[in-house]
């Protein structure tokens, strides 16, 4: 029996972005357990896993346990279960497990692979940061036996910076579920229903942004080109919570448009948001390759995104529409090109369903499959090694 063991830093982590990949290995009498800090504890994940293990790391990291306790939890847990591979996630877990587990890798009883979500250092980041997490993936790609990432920015920094181009694997994303949002599946009462609770007319056009409250989001930047758009007819809705969420209420109110602004909180039915929205609008400013939009894709609503890696990657070529990072004015139009062409947002929202193909379950789950069985079946592939 072929035995994984799947490591990032939280369980949620896990349960969002690994479910397809275990159930698929699983059913083929692989056996996939996961690890994280509290794992034991959270529901999703031990019914996911076949065995879930503990390990006390912090998302600081910055803490002295990651380095001083972390280490030889791994290596206990390892001792007893001798994984064939271990796949890592998340910049704290991906580093410590790399860490811990180097010895056993260099004498081939493991394979490791790191699988980045989207490398803190980036294209146009700030000097300082990018420095020291370019530093930081540098000295941990020695420890690595396969790299994937998410997005061609970052496929692109990695054969570059970190290790051997041979062992770097693009698969964009782990695996997007189109039965949940497909757009004809929504039945239209679900969507009166939807208009009725937030109060809008059925010809009221809804601009949607479904992300986090938070500084890398620019929720405010949303806002102020909604206010430059200056459509009295149209509203805008934000799916999702997090510390900023005050401040933007009441920024909503200084623009003058808190009447057409509703702020939902998480909710559970993002499909039908999207269904009933005219386009949805990611504002970040760095992202691997944002969730909301390929679900946006899917649903063929379209979306307009800044023209930053992994958001590039799903919406050029005329897949959705991206704008400069921080432009109001290019946001503004942008919503205004979707509300005054209704058959260009449709030719937008055709394309962007085309190009979500390549990101769906199946298509992901082959590439996975591909790669761990060639992990196993190299136990002399050569070390990496930094440039």
């Amino acid at each position: 029996m072929n035995k994984l063991l799947i490591v990032a830093t939280i369980p949620i982590t896990l349960s969002s972005f690994f479910t397809y990949i275990t159930r698929h290995l699983q059913a083929k009498g692989w056996r996939v357990d996961g690890m994280a800090a509290g794992i034991s504890s959270d529901s999703k994940c031990l019914e996911l896993f076949d065995r879930v293990w503990d390990v006390d790391w912090s998302r600081n990291p910055l803490k002295p346990q990651n380095l001083m306790v972390a280490p030889q939890q791994i290596r206990e847990v390892f001792a007893k279960q001798e994984y064939d591979i271990v796949n890592v996630t998340t910049p704290v877990a991906a580093f410590v497990t790399r860490y811990a587990l180097n010895d056993l890798r260099k004498q081939g009883r493991v394979k490791v692979i790191y699988t980045a979500q989207g490398f803190h250092f980036y294209n146009g980041g700030p000097i300082i940061r990018n420095s020291v997490f370019l530093g930081l993936e540098k000295l941990a790609a020695p420890w690595t036996d396969y790299l994937v990432v998410v997005n061609r920015e970052d496929e692109e920094s990695a054969k570059r910076h970190l290790i051997k181009p041979e062992q770097v694997r693009y698969i964009p994303g782990t695996g997007l579920n189109v039965g949940r949002f497909n757009r004809h599946a929504i039945p239209e009462a679900e969507i009166v229903q939807l208009r009725q609770e937030l109060g809008l007319l059925p010809e009221t056009p809804l601009f949607l942004s479904v992300a986090e409250f938070i500084k890398r989001k620019h929720p405010q930047d949303v806002l102020r080109a909604f206010a430059r758009l200056a459509r009295k007819e149209a509203c805008l809705a934000f799916a999702g919570n997090g510390p900023l969420m005050p401040q933007m209420q009441q920024l909503a109110s200084q623009l003058g448009i808190q009447n057409q602004v509703r702020f939902l909180g998480l909710r559970q039915d993002i499909p039908t948001l999207m269904r009933t929205a005219v386009a949805t609008v990611l504002a970040s400013d760095r992202e691997g390759l944002p969730n909301c939009v390929m679900e946006s894709l899917c649903m063929e609503t379209p979306a307009i995104g800044t023209d930053i890696r992994g958001t590039r990657d799903l919406l050029e070529g005329g897949s959705g529409l991206l704008f400069t990072v921080g432009d109001i004015e290019e946001l503004a139009a942008a919503m205004a090109l979707i509300l005054d062409n209704p058959e260009a947002a449709r030719i937008i929202a055709q394309r962007g369903r085309e190009r979500i193909t390549n990101y769906e379950v199946p298509q992901i789950l082959k590439q996975y499959e591909a790669l761990y069985t060639e992990a196993i079946s190299q136990p002399e592939f050569a070390t990496a090694s930094a440039f």
